[in-house]
């Protein structure tokens, strides 16, 4: 069970980052967007009483970012054994190499060659345990990692802390996207996860909710791109061109600053319901 934690603000309350059990403490990296919402959260993971941390998504190249992580783990007494990526985007990885340089310590991925990882690779840093739930969709490369410890999953951007995440077409697929909340949908009936700790936003103290929510949403976006092929009468352009009027049908409330990333979302959706 998870000890020790923080009770989680509400969706719409600002994030700042901090504690939120005895062994995750999140970094907020200020970066703020409206993609990446208040900014990039990098997990400092460490079992109590250890010397080592591992570090979840070091974020961008942002220097005070970097100096401020490694200060919190120096602060702690603890050393970084470990740095996880949960996939590729440069708000997650692309400090990789510069933070692994300065620590010493090796970075994993999917698709690192000697680095992979792989779909239920247990993990063990200083006595803390991680297990490695792929969880593609967002994109090719998206996994997520339990700490059963503490019945918490750390998502990347397959779940948010607050909206819904970018299918990115074409490296991401909504049908792979869809088994992975499936998936976890399976996991937190189990019982093995109860909240999520995101790339992006507040944690999540009711997983299982969540998961619902998004599934529930993904469902409700297809009929209404569904909706919108039928009112447009699916016209001879290219998909590009399609995705855009899809896109101006269906995301109208959304800012239009997001647009660009709706439109990758809607070329998913559309590549989806070709295969249906």
């Amino acid at each position: 069970m998870r000890s020790g934690g923080q009770q989680a603000a509400p969706e719409d309350a600002p994030w700042a980052g901090g504690r939120f059990t005895e062994r995750a403490w999140c970094q907020l990296c200020p970066n703020p967007s409206p993609m990446t919402l208040e900014g990039t959260n990098t997990w400092i993971l460490a079992e109590p009483g250890s010397t080592e941390a591992v570090v979840v998504d070091p974020g961008p190249l942002h220097a005070p970012h970097a100096a401020a992580v490694l200060a919190h783990v120096q602060q702690t007494g603890r050393r970084v054994g470990l740095i996880l990526l949960t996939h590729h985007h440069d708000d997650h990885a692309e400090s990789a190499g510069r933070f692994s340089d300065a620590t010493g310590a090796p970075v994993r991925a999917l698709g690192r060659g000697h680095d992979d990882l792989a779909d239920g690779d247990r993990l063990r840093v200083g006595g803390l345990e991680l297990s490695v739930v792929t969880t593609p969709g967002h994109t090719a490369d998206s996994v997520s990692f339990l700490l059963p410890a503490e019945q918490v999953l750390l998502t990347g951007d397959t779940v948010l802390g607050r909206g819904t995440t970018v299918v990115a077409h074409p490296d991401g697929e909504l049908e792979a996207y869809l088994q992975s909340l499936r998936r976890l949908e399976d996991l937190t009936r189990s019982g093995r996860v109860s909240a999520l700790a995101p790339g992006h936003g507040p944690v999540l103290p009711d997983a299982a909710a969540t998961v619902r929510s998004y599934l529930s949403h993904r469902k409700e976006r297809l009929e209404q791109v569904r909706a919108a092929l039928g009112r447009l009468g699916e016209p001879p352009v290219a998909d590009a061109d399609l995705a855009g009027r899809v896109v101006q049908d269906v995301y109208a409330e959304v800012p239009r600053q997001v647009w660009p990333a709706a439109r990758r979302s809607v070329l998913a959706q559309l590549a989806y319901l070709r295969e249906q």
